[in-house]
Formats: C-alpha cells, structure tokens, sequence
C-alpha cells in the first residue's frame, strides 16, 4: 500500500486525529470510535485521552473495510483473523531466534553437517562433509584351503 502522506503503512507513529484518521481510511469517525471499543484497531492517547493514529493504524483501518465489505467478513472474523495474523508473527520471530540460537550452538561446537557410515568394524562413523570413512586394513591372515576336509 502507498504512504498515506508522506509515511509508509509500516509508520507507528502516532500524529493523526480522529477526524483525520477517519477521512484518510474513507470512513465516519464513529466506525473508529467502534473498532478501537472492539479491539481491531487501538489508536495511542494523549495525556488527555485523546485517539492519536499512525499510518500503520489507517492501513489497519482500510483492510478492516475491506475485508468487511469487498469480502464480506463479519468484524467478529476480522479481530481472529488479526489475532491469528499476530501469533503467526509471533512464531516466525520464535523460529528465526531459535534457528539463529541453533546455528551459533552448532558452531560452537564444531559440528556443521554431520554423515554417519558404518566403519570397517561395524561400528558408526560420524563424518564431516567430504570425509569418507577409513578404508579396511589389509588383512595379513592367510587361509590354508585343504579339500581333503
């Protein structure tokens, strides 16, 4: 989506009032008043408590509509659908930290890629990648074959 003058929709700061706000998102000022009641859309306040919304928050405002009437998606469907949308933000970040943790463990270590063979006495060989496992020894036993037995 475009900047909503001059800020970019990911914006949270905080600068337009009410009446603004509802004329950059096409809608009644009443219908912000009752998504910020219901939770879809929470402005910041002023000292004085007053609604103070970012572009973030237009951008939020314009999908709510849209969802509410170009998809025809009851409000109730929309707060899940954003609650969902947040867990799953919340799980990427979680992801990303544990395979961020996952890697400087690995490293620590020393133990990147691992293979595993079986090695010449039957054992498990853990190899890195490239390595091969030792090749067998060459036996010095000599086998005596007799017919006769």
């Amino acid at each position: 989506m475009a900047g909503v003058h001059g800020f970019s929709p990911d914006d949270e700061t905080p600068v337009f009032v009410i009446s603004v706000a509802a004329e950059l998102a096409g809608m009644h000022a009443q219908t912000l008043r009752q998504y910020d009641r219901m939770g879809l859309v929470t402005p910041s306040r002023t000292r004085g408590g007053g609604r103070r919304y970012s572009a973030a928050d237009v951008a939020r405002l314009r999908e709510v509509q849209r969802l509410s009437q170009e998809e025809g998606v009851s409000l109730a469907a929309i707060q899940r659908i954003f609650e969902l949308e947040h867990q799953v933000e919340a799980l990427r970040a979680r992801v990303s930290e544990l395979t961020e943790e996952l890697d400087t463990a690995r490293a620590q270590l020393g133990q990147g890629s691992r293979f595993f063979a079986v090695g010449s006495a039957g054992e498990i060989v853990a190899l890195r990648h490239g390595q091969r496992p030792r090749p067998r020894s060459a036996s010095q036993a000599l086998i005596l074959y007799d017919p006769r037995r």
